[in-house]
């Protein structure tokens, strides 16, 4: 059976008790595991030990902390701790991010990404082991380093997240867990499809690699503001979010759209940016309209082959109430 999960908000939340609050709510529902995304807004370590600290049951992860702004000695203590906070339940996740946020935000240059992913995922367990960590890669540098207390136990697993062949081929092959983010269900499959090749190439079974996808939801009784919603956050990520997740949309076959949404939101023209999600591509990279429509089409989702969890996310400027409804309506049977 799929597992159910939830992306907590990054935005539109007034306080750090309001994110925690929805973490709380999800537990209550049924749901698996929150995860929670470190962007511009309230960190993700902080944030989970926080929800750890005020839940019982339900996992916690990040999806995703970036591998520029951390060192991987730093993420592999991270994770030491949070699993410690959460007593077993933490999860990790990261990635490269992308030229936006490491260069724009962090100041850092935006190289080898590939290479820097593999060369955390194995320093990272080195450092969850509790042995001494001498990891000499051509972008990872530790010595002598070793935790001074006990190694968690269990040791949490590692999820890395990926859009381009390439990247998923390298889930396949070194990861935990893959997180697919702004797929369509063809391109999701075309992708599957790596993350084998990338399981083989390692002498692992694919289905030992735990998939994660992505899907914004938006679950209201007034189908056409529920569509709004989720238009607007598509129209976000493909538009603002540098050039990762135009290429990705526009290597599922909608290469037109995601030029001109990027094109138009680049010139400033937010609206016309919106309007060119057509309803289309608004349904093949989402789930909004009405509880009993968004529960189908998050079925059909957890149906497609490969997919082990889906994590219901929300559109980005999507206020507690929206939030509160689209759990409801999608929560665990």
């Amino acid at each position: 059976m799929t597992a159910r999960t939830v992306h907590l908000p990054v935005a539109a939340q007034d306080s750090l008790s309001d994110v925690v609050g929805i973490g709380e709510r999800a537990e209550e529902l049924g749901y698996d595991r929150v995860w929670f995304p470190e962007t511009w807004g309230r960190d993700a370590v902080t944030t989970l030990a926080a929800l750890a600290d005020r839940t019982d049951t339900i996992g916690v992860g990040t999806s995703i902390v970036n591998t520029y702004s951390r060192s991987a000695a730093l993420l592999g203590q991270t994770a030491a701790t949070l699993q410690e906070q959460s007593g077993g339940r933490f999860r990790l996740g990261l990635g490269p991010s992308g030229p936006a946020v490491v260069e724009g935000w962090h100041g850092q240059e935006f190289g080898n990404p590939l290479k820097r992913t593999r060369e955390y995922v194995e320093a990272v367990r080195q450092v969850l082991s509790g042995e001494q960590v001498d990891y000499d890669g051509d972008v990872v540098q530790t010595r002598g380093f070793r935790l001074r207390q006990d190694p968690p136990e269990p040791v949490p697993e590692i999820d890395i997240t990926g859009m381009g062949p390439k990247a998923v081929e390298l889930a396949g092959r070194f990861a935990d867990g893959w997180h697919a983010l702004m797929f369509t269900q063809a391109g999701f499959e075309d992708r599957y499809a790596d993350l084998r090749r990338g399981a083989s190439l390692g002498n692992r079974d694919a289905e030992d690699v735990h998939t994660t996808f992505m899907l914004p939801c938006c679950a209201l009784p007034d189908s056409d503001a529920a569509r709004d919603l989720a238009r607007q956050h598509l129209a976000f990520y493909v538009g603002g979010m540098g050039t990762f997740y135009r290429d990705a949309v526009a290597r599922q076959g909608y290469e037109d759209a995601a030029e001109t949404i990027h094109g138009a939101w680049q010139d400033g023209d937010r609206e016309r940016a919106v309007a060119s999600v057509s309803d289309d591509l608004l349904d093949a990279l989402a789930a909004a309209g009405t509880p009993e429509t968004v529960r189908q089409r998050v079925a059909k989702f957890a149906a497609v082959d490969g997919i082990d969890a889906i994590a219901v996310s929300f559109p980005r400027a999507a206020d507690r109430e929206v939030i509160d409804q689209t759990l409801a309506a999608v929560a665990p049977e």
